[in-house]
């Protein structure tokens, strides 16, 4: 395998990387060929390397591209104006299946869909209420992940202040803190749950200053586990609570789609455990159903979990983490129900 970076293409203010497989590697000229491969991942406008959900996405999309023997590139998108153009780099090279990340992708996605419906569409977090046979939306059950998490929470927490730094307010992020209340308060009902979410902007979870300085305000009012969830801004309120007096044996934090001990390794010190969504687990079983012809339009719903405790698992008490496995256990079987509707 080799990557190799390829410039922008003009007037679209994007990247591309290139990763594929085999002696003689695959090029975009030959995506007109049946036999090839080609899948491209547009990113919302957080980076493909913000250690969640872009990147979770990303890694699913090239693993699918190098098993075919294909070809796999991706494009950042810096600006939401860009969404349908970037989209439209793939579909002009006769690109196979195009993976689109994020919720707020969801509009021009579907409008792609519509105009080229020989490609296969997969979108990230993108429900989808109308049934179009080449628009797959890969989405998940993130009341359950974040239920599990502040369930958790409520039996570690000593101050009964808890709190949640958050990118934009838009379903799937509201789901998982909505799950996070449902969850702590299930476990201890004195606690409270101070909630931020990120402003409208382009830039709301490719913040992690603003992150970072959200969490360091929670702390400071006796918060004691913090949630992060909304990509690289939730990586920021991690690293804050990492840096601060008490991280680990006090003061915990949450990370969010990824197990993001081995993503955000500086928040380790604090991190008990990541909310987890399974994209890369889901994008590659899509991207490979859709090159066998299997794929079916409309939702297709993926796993969620909680990462292990790495090196809290000895520290943290057995009747705690029995509870927390009682309560996986049964949101998987459906003896245990958030009550999160949006």
């Amino acid at each position: 395998m080799f990557v190799k970076r390829i410039a922008a293409l003009a007037a679209v203010s994007a990247i591309a990387l290139s990763a594929c497989s085999g002696s003689s590697a695959p090029t975009d000229a030959d995506c007109a060929k049946a036999e090839v491969l080609c899948v491209g991942l547009v990113t919302d406008t957080g980076k493909v390397d913000d250690k969640s959900f872009n990147q979770s996405a990303w890694e699913g999309a090239k693993a699918a591209a190098e098993e075919a023997g294909g070809l796999s590139k991706y494009i950042e998108t810096l600006d939401s104006k860009d969404y349908a153009a970037n989209i439209k780099q793939f579909t002009d090279k006769s690109y196979d299946v195009i993976v689109t990340v994020g919720f707020l992708m969801a509009d021009a996605t579907v409008q792609a869909a519509k105009d080229y419906p020989a490609t296969k569409f997969i979108g990230v977090d993108q429900f989808q209420g109308e049934t179009l046979d080449n628009l797959t939306g890969l989405i998940f059950p993130e009341d359950q992940a974040g239920y599990a998490a502040g369930y958790l929470a409520g039996l570690l927490t000593k101050s009964n202040k808890l709190g949640q730094v958050l990118g934009l307010e838009i379903p799937p992020v509201q789901k998982f803190a909505k799950g996070f209340e449902a969850g702590a308060l299930a476990a201890n009902p004195s606690v409270t749950v101070t909630t931020v979410y990120h402003p409208a902007a382009d830039n709301g979870f490719n913040d992690p200053e603003w992150g970072a300085a959200e969490a360091e305000k929670q702390l400071a009012q006796g918060a004691d586990v913090i949630f992060g969830a909304g990509g690289n801004t939730g990586n920021g309120a991690l690293r804050a609570i990492a840096a601060t007096e008490g991280a680990g044996t006090s003061i915990y934090c949450i990370g969010v789609d990824a197990d993001q001990w081995g993503t955000v390794p500086e928040a380790q010190p604090c991190l008990v455990t990541s909310a987890m969504k399974l994209i890369t687990e889901g994008t590659k079983e899509l991207v490979l159903a859709a090159k066998d012809g299997t794929i079916a339009g409309g939702n297709y719903n993926g796993k969620t979990g909680l990462a292990p405790y790495h090196d809290f698992d000895a520290t943290l008490p057995a009747e705690v983490k029995d509870a927390v496995a009682t309560v996986v256990a049964g949101l998987a079987d459906g003896s245990v129900v958030t009550g999160v509707t949006l």
